[in-house]
């Protein structure tokens, strides 16, 4: 490793130093220090690489800094002789003088050594936060692609003031025109979005279903948006495609072509996804999940189910069939979008029951007597009726489920728990406030849901 250049008189760190990478650490990083002792959170390498950096998060009295890769001096094996995503290089953009955009910031390892780094990221949360400690391996989904791409379903573009789809470099506003994206399904690179000129949209997203079925572009307009020149635009998608728009400080989208939802199947499912909606993201996660998640909460016939952050109902689904006619599956989701899918879904299923609202205040009030009190208040005294959960299916944002749903879930004591969460670290968190209260995880699976990313899916069964 060789020194840092000197600082400026002003104390101005320098723009490049050449490091010596250590552990991956969450997040997408590699964590180096400097000579003197400074810890500097690397975006772009692999853990024992020889590297010169540039500094894009620097202060002298910052407890750490950020930096991104900007030329390999000694490498892994286990890099790629080229990225899977020119925009998302490093290496090459910052030679062209640009930060890399995001959604591939682990383009440049091979797919093996992106589970390990994965595989090491999970277990290093679950010993830390949930006294967890063994080891995890990441699961590749099936039908997966040699290079990990061709897998997303759903993807979300900025525009830029050219009214040209981008993305945004890492913690970062501006935005990055790209042509393409390779991780997303074909369909969505067939729609040819670069190719239209979208002055006055804020976000694009786009959603095409895993079989083949028809897209949907959703159009989050600025304020003044040329509506009637935007349509015409819009036009030029290729025939079938689904259109939608928000105008600016709408509650909901107009649709301007086809239908404002997608269809999508799982198992001898069918559900209809609204533009905005929550659904798996991964082609193959739906049939995948759908079909592990609930049966690891162990339903039983005529029991309760819960589905907590139910989404459009992925996995209501498999509950309701597991309980049967004269059980119950409570689905709870706070999206109106997302509830009003799951709704319209299972209006024709009366042992499922769709509640709309935050999951901690939707248990307190069906389940009153079960879980914490907040100060000031009294215990309510009746409830909705419903018999506590033998099973129950959590699968909450990054944000992890939190202090107070924990509490209330184990106060109601079901029999068994699948959780299952995208980010490792609140899940840790939560397992560990789980088995402090004496519940056992009894199993851990880790899936490559998001190749060529840091993201990664894990699945947590526990038990009282």
């Amino acid at each position: 490793m060789t020194p840092p250049a000197p600082a400026d008189p002003a104390g101005t760190p320098p723009a490049e130093l050449e490091l010596r990478l250590g552990p991956v650490a969450h997040g997408g990083h590699t964590v180096a220090r400097t000579p003197e002792g400074r810890v500097v959170f690397v975006r772009h390498g692999l853990p024992g690489e020889r590297v010169r950096v540039r500094l894009t998060d620097a202060g002298e009295s910052a407890r750490y800094w950020r930096a991104d890769v900007v030329a390999v001096l000694e490498a892994d094996p286990a890099r790629r002789e080229r990225h899977v995503w020119a925009p998302a290089d490093s290496l090459r953009t910052w030679a062209e003088g640009c930060p890399p955009v995001g959604g591939a910031e682990l383009g440049h390892a091979a797919l093996p050594a992106q589970r390990a780094l994965k595989a090491a990221v999970v277990a290093e949360q679950l010993r830390r936060l949930a006294g967890l400690d063994g080891p995890v391996e990441v699961e590749p989904m099936p039908g997966e692609d040699p290079e990990g791409l061709g897998w997303r379903t759903r993807v979300h573009f900025a525009v830029d003031a050219a009214g040209r789809i981008g993305m945004h470099p890492h913690r970062s506003t501006a935005v990055v025109p790209v042509a393409d994206f390779p991780l997303a399904l074909p369909g969505i690179g067939a729609l040819g979005l670069a190719g239209l000129d979208l002055r006055g949209v804020e976000r694009v997203d786009v959603a095409a279903p895993a079989d083949g079925g028809a897209p949907l572009v959703h159009l989050e307009l600025a304020a003044g948006a040329d509506e009637d020149r935007l349509r015409r635009e819009t036009a030029r998608l290729p025939a079938g495609t689904s259109v939608a728009a928000r105008p600016h400080g709408a509650a909901r989208p107009a649709p301007w072509a086809g239908r404002p939802a997608v269809v999508e199947h799982a198992g001898d499912h069918r559900w209809e996804v609204s533009a905005g909606g929550f659904w798996q993201i991964h082609r193959a996660a739906p049939e995948l999940l759908h079909r592990l998640v609930p049966a690891a909460a162990a339903p039983q016939p005529g029991g309760t189910a819960l589905d907590l952050y139910a989404g459009a109902g992925l996995f209501t689904a498999a509950l309701a069939d597991a309980v049967g006619e004269t059980g119950t599956v409570v689905a709870v989701e706070g999206s109106p979008v997302t509830s009003a899918d799951a709704r319209r879904t299972f209006a024709g299923r009366p042992a499922v029951r769709v509640e709309r609202g935050s999951v901690d205040r939707v248990l307190a009030r069906l389940w009153p007597d079960a879980g914490p009190v907040p100060r000031g208040r009294r215990r309510a005294r009746r409830g909705a009726g419903i018999p506590r959960p033998g099973a129950v299916v959590l699968d909450p944002p990054r944000a992890g489920a939190g202090r107070e749903v924990v509490d209330r879930l184990i106060a109601l004591a079901p029999r068994r728990i699948a959780y299952l969460a995208c980010d490792p670290a609140t899940l840790a968190r939560d397992l560990g406030r789980f088995r402090r209260a004496g519940w056992r995880v009894r199993q851990v699976r880790a899936f490559d849901m998001y190749p060529n990313t840091h993201h990664v899916e894990t699945l947590a069964v526990l038990e009282p």
